[in-house]
């Protein structure tokens, strides 16, 4: 079981990249934590307890190394309500039964279904995620002076120019020297603008074991339930894509099946310590691997290195200017944008671009990745459906005197094609026997046996034999199940009821 757990090679081998992104994330991470604690109406430790927590316990039971799990604006969002009418003990309870789902996730293998999700999709996801990141920092560059924007801006240089300095550019991660450069340049001139105190009260203790001080009875399970639900499937739905995203930046696998109880752990876990419910971060992670972070000692490192930092550094802390961390965050926007998908607009196909856009937007407008995601693949299966349909066809042959006709399918019979199906025999030709050929074809639901009946019985009553031939295995099996041309009683309600 240790060994499941702690693969050597999964922890120590990038320890200096892995300590040092970890510290740029925990950085990142401050503000971010206290902003969705703000967001989700609680008090800033709740947050900022949840992200040193998760990040910790996720760094033992994930799937993905070098992935950030931690308090999240998707998460938060679903929250609100609940805070608002129950309040804290309630939003515990509620992060404990996340976790138990999720757990169940992951046992029935949940984490498979992510090859349901387009390509489109994901880049889509990945977009609108680059959106609100960037549309998150607004707040900090509006109705301010000029020099928030000079700072942000020399922040944004130092990002982008540091990594070219011979010997030390590639060695210290540009983030961590711009957070550095910028609060020394603030405190050293004693510019009054905006720091990460101001954001809120920074914990002073350290996180201790707690039990939600709830009713425990039906009623309670009723008020938590819904929110349990959503909070789990935005989780899983976050975490699963932003893996995806961090196989393809580091070109490795990971497990998703054990992601989605590893989640659910983490949660358990952030809410018996007083935190909210979280999920990966997509933005978190690009910082983490963009500045070298590649193990599972990265994520362990960022949320130790925030636990410190928050409760034993918090008077350094809270003087970091929140432009170096504006400029931080701009730069993971910019890095987790697609930007190649803006210029396959024009060769990719229309039905692939409105997928894309329609995540994009959908996600965007409601601040809720899972109905960004949810619109996306159901678009894309409605495509997908209807490009299919086309390829269905048939063909048809007489015998030597014109009294027997066989029509050969060709394709995929399903509810979207059932209609062309039927449409394709000739009802008034007068024959003595018809041969439906499905050799090549493949029948998946009722819509398709419903559309065999109403042919076969048709076809019946106009004096016509009726032949079915070729059936493969999965085929006759849902006709035999479901078909009724053959089942004289069924046959006679329907030609009573004409």
């Amino acid at each position: 079981m240790v060994k499941k757990y702690f693969k050597k090679e999964e922890w120590f081998s990038n320890i200096r990249g892995d300590t040092l992104s970890g510290l740029v994330v925990a950085l990142a991470l401050i503000p971010e934590a206290i902003a969705f604690s703000i967001i989700a109406g609680v008090d800033p430790k709740v947050g900022l307890y949840a992200s040193f927590c998760i990040a910790v316990v996720i760094s033992f039971v994930g799937g993905r190394p070098g992935m950030i799990s931690a308090a999240t604006g998707a998460m938060a969002l679903v929250m609100v309500s609940l805070i608002k009418d129950y309040g804290l003990q309630y939003l515990l309870a509620a992060t404990l039964l996340t976790g138990v789902f999720q757990i169940i996730a992951g046992y029935l293998k949940l984490g498979r279904f992510m090859s349901f999700v387009p390509r489109a999709v994901v880049i889509g996801f990945v977009n609108a995620l680059a959106i609100l990141i960037f549309m998150a920092q607004l707040p900090e560059l509006t109705n301010v002076t000029w020099h928030v924007y000079a700072l942000t801006a020399f922040g944004l240089a130092i990002i982008y120019l540091f990594p070219y300095v011979p010997k030390i550019g590639k060695i210290i991660p540009s983030p961590l020297v711009t957070i550095v450069t910028l609060t020394l340049i603030v405190l050293s001139l004693g510019i009054d603008i905006r720091t990460v105190g101001d954001m809120g009260e920074l914990p002073d203790t350290l996180p201790i074991f707690l039990f939600p001080d709830i009713p425990l009875n039906l009623d309670t399970l009723l008020i938590i339930l819904p929110y349990s639900v959503s909070l789990a499937v935005v989780g899983l739905l976050e975490s699963l894509m932003t893996s995806t995203i961090v196989d393809e930046l580091t070109d490795t696998k990971s497990n998703k099946n054990r992601e989605c109880a590893g989640q659910g752990i983490a949660n358990i876990a952030s809410g018996f310590l007083g935190g909210m419910a979280g999920c990966a971060m997509i933005g978190q992670s690009v910082i983490n691997i963009k500045s070298g972070g590649r193990t599972r000692l990265s994520t362990f490192l960022a949320g130790i290195f925030l636990l410190i930092m928050v409760v034993f550094l918090s008077d350094i802390i809270s003087v970091i200017p929140m432009a170096a961390l504006v400029a931080v965050m701009i730069m993971v926007s910019i890095g987790t944008f697609d930007w190649g998908s803006i210029k396959n607009l024009k060769t990719l196909p229309i039905s692939t671009n409105l997928v894309m856009l329609t995540t994009v937007c959908v996600t965007v407008y409601t601040h809720n990745l899972a109905h960004g995601v949810f619109s996306g693949v159901l678009l894309a299966s409605l495509f997908f459906a209807n490009k299919i349909s086309h390829f269905m066809y048939n063909e048809t042959s007489y015998n030597e005197d014109n009294t027997i006709k066989t029509y050969k399918f060709v394709g995929q019979v399903f509810f979207n094609s059932a209609d062309k199906f039927y449409e394709a025999f000739d009802f008034k030709e007068v024959l003595d026997k018809v041969i439906i050929d499905l050799t090549r074809a493949h029948f998946w639901d009722i819509s398709a046996v419903n559309a065999l009946d109403k042919a076969v019985i048709k076809l019946r009553r106009e004096g016509a034999e009726v032949e079915i031939i070729g059936q493969n295995e999965a085929s006759k099996t849902i006709i035999d199940r479901f078909g009724i041309h053959d089942d004289p009683q069924e046959i006679e309600k329907i030609m009573g009821g004409h």
